[in-house]
């Protein structure tokens, strides 16, 4: 900052000293009067044509009386006149002449000298820019091997472990590093060995980078932060450069913390380049494995990395000794979301309602990262409405953008699409109240929003990590209840159940082949997954299976999928009174609320989870046969605006909490 401040500087006063010099440059090669001998002014004296004699030191301007001027010089040590008269001018006509003396001022001799000297000052200073230039590029060239590691000292920490929430384990075990790196001969008194690296594995927005500067700021030690993609330039060796000059600097700020962020970036599996064996990202990695667990490794430097690709992680990487530690940061459960909003909404004005406990529940799958964005646009709405502080409202619609984006108020859908979509996702919602598996219903609504004519929010009652084989064929067929109303409603179907269809033949498969549960195939994995750990993608999958294997497959897949479809037809038309009363309420008020739609189930209650629900009877279809079809169409509402069949827009999957 002050070599660059000098520099302008510098630049400046060579400006200005360019400009002086070119100004009186120009200044004294102005015209000026003819210059005579002495003599000559002495015979002019004699004729009596010198007016006027200005003395300035040794030079004399003469002025005749026809108005000219020239110059003259004296000889130093005598006075003007007392040469004249050596001249032989008499005294009359030395009396005729008006006589001027100036005073000597030295400031005309230093502005002669400058004259000569600023030029020079103007050269000199060029040349040393260049010079400064020229050893700038050459420190720049040189310095691509130096690590490009932020150091900060955590004298004034910005992140503590107060400010981080929902991940109690892993604040747990960084705390004992940090203990450690304070106190620690309270572990080597017990033979205890401080951990060589901590590696943070979690999703993306569960906190690894926060943690990690929270660690920074609850250590009290010099902390070096940097990012994995930042070793590796286009130049071969300036990675394994980079970490030898960041190791170098760490031990000498021993004991301190480097922290590697998105560490896959190097640390992938070696020989799994795809331009050979070897590259550089392997020779930076080959360096990094060295560093962590040589032979001079004898110094209190701890590694604390961070990825979401553990499993394309070299295996060398993490072995203890290296990586003596892995963190996993998990999707918070309700009462860690509690706790992350309850560090986003300090310092922010909540209105009496506020319920942070309703706003965890509303809002599973989310992690810190989503909740954080969630809160800052309940606060930009409530600004944006003229709110002096936040209320409940804003917070639910914020929870909506976050899942599914703004409502499209704008958007024009005629009587007959809107009459489609009302149904379609009545039938999501019906189904989703009758079967006992499935997460209760939040809110039905026909408003577009991002890309979804309408959808259906679900949020379960109890979270848990464990999915039942029920619960996920009552997911199967709830997600197709909307097909399965649009047939059964308008004896014809349209292209706004695709996702859902996907998501349920998806859904099929993966119980099929990853999750063992079908009685056909039994308890087996079917297939291995094929990735390039360079690619970071699954580009295939490798079939260990025959092809008569393979037809069982897709066979039992299609089977499970049929009979989640009968099932929401059969539900559908058993309720149909019930569906045509969703569905004609939604066309009047556009959202249900929970407690709204429960009340039109009345005369059917939710069977409570886990109560099993009665078996239903799938009706066997002969072979060959049509699936069964609907009855007529209803009347179309008040207006009377019966238009052609239109397709109905994209649906949302009955689940809209983020994966």
């Amino acid at each position: 900052m002050n070599s660059t401040r000098f520099r302008h500087g510098l630049v400046y006063l060579l400006v200005v000293i360019a400009i002086i010099s070119i100004v009186w440059g120009v200044r004294n090669r102005s015209p000026r009067p003819d210059e005579l001998p002495i003599s000559e002014v002495a015979v002019a004296a004699n004729e009596g044509k010198v007016e006027k004699i200005e003395v300035n030191n040794d030079e004399l301007i003469v002025t005749f009386d026809d108005d000219k001027e020239a110059t003259s010089t004296k000889e130093p040590g005598t006075t003007a006149p007392e040469q004249l008269a050596a001249l032989g001018v008499s005294a009359e006509s030395l009396s005729d002449i008006e006589w001027q003396v100036k005073e000597p001022r030295d400031i005309t001799t230093w502005l002669a000298a400058l004259t000569y000297i600023l030029p020079l000052i103007f050269v000199a200073g060029v040349i040393f820019l260049l010079l400064r230039q020229a050893q700038g590029t050459n420190n720049q060239a040189l310095s691509f091997g130096k690590s490009r590691a932020r150091m900060f000292s955590g004298d004034q920490p910005t992140v503590t472990f107060d400010d981080v929430a929902g991940v109690e384990e892993a604040k747990e075990e960084l705390e004992e590093v940090v203990e450690f790196l304070k106190e620690p001969d309270k572990f080597i008194q017990l033979g205890a060995r401080i951990p060589k690296g901590v590696l943070l594995v979690g999703a993306p927005g569960t906190g690894k980078t926060l943690l990690a500067k929270a660690v920074s700021g609850e250590a009290g030690v010099p902390f070096f932060s940097i990012s994995g993609s930042e070793f590796v330039e286009m130049f071969v060796g300036v990675g394994a450069s980079r970490v030898r000059d960041l190791f170098e600097q760490a031990k000498r700020h021993s004991p301190c913390i480097v922290f590697v962020d998105e560490i896959d970036a190097v640390g992938r599996h070696r020989g799994a380049g795809l331009g050979g064996s070897h590259d550089e990202r392997e020779q930076t990695l080959n360096q990094i494995l060295v560093e962590m667990d040589g032979f001079d490794t004898d110094t209190n430097v701890i590694i604390v990395a961070a990825t979401n690709r553990p499993d394309i992680l070299d295996p060398a990487l993490l072995r203890p000794g290296r990586f003596d530690r892995r963190v996993v940061l998990d999707r918070p459960d309700m009462k860690g979301r509690e706790g992350i909003l309850k560090v986003h909404v300090r310092g922010k004005p909540l209105a009496n309602d506020i319920d942070l406990a309703v706003l965890a529940r509303s809002t599973p799958g989310f992690v810190g990262a989503d909740i954080e964005n969630m809160v800052n646009e309940a606060a930009l709405l409530a600004a944006r409405r003229g709110k002096k502080s936040i209320e409940m409202d804003d917070f639910q619609e914020a929870i909506e953008r976050v899942m599914a984006g703004p409502e499209r108020r704008s958007r024009i859908m005629s009587q007959e699409e809107l009459l489609i979509v009302a149904y379609h996702e009545a039938g999501h919602a019906l189904l989703a109240s009758l079967l006992p598996h499935s997460d209760p219903v939040h809110k039905v609504t026909i408003m577009p929003r991002g890309r979804a004519a309408g959808y259906v929010m679900h949020f379960p009652e109890v979270e848990t990590r464990l999915t039942a084989k029920a619960k996920l064929e009552a997911q199967m067929i709830g997600t197709l209840g909307g097909r399965a109303a649009e047939e059964l409603v308008f004896d014809d179907i349209t292209d706004g159940a695709s996702s859902d269809m996907e998501m349920v033949t998806k859904a099929a498969r993966a119980m099929v082949t990853r999750l063992g549960m079908s009685e056909e195939l039994g308890p087996m994995i079917w297939g291995q997954k094929d990735e390039l750990v360079f690619l970071g993608r699954e580009i295939g999958e490798q079939r260990d299976y025959s092809d008569a294997v393979a037809e069982k497959i897709d066979a039992e897949v299609r089977r499970m999928v049929e009979e989640s479809y009968q099932t929401a037809l059969t539900m559908l038309s058993e309720n149909r009174d019930l569906l045509d009363k969703i569905a004609m309420r939604l066309l009047e008020v556009e959202t249900l609320s929970r407690e709204e739609f429960e009340k039109l189930l009345t005369p059917v209650p939710r069977i409570p989870f886990p109560q099993p629900l009665e078996p239903i009877e799938i009706p066997k279809r002969a072979e060959g046969s049509p699936p069964p079809r609907g009855g007529s169409k209803p009347k179309p509402p008040a207006d009377g605006d019966d238009t052609e069949d239109a397709p109905g827009g994209l649906d949302l999957p009955p689940a809209t909490a983020p994966a």
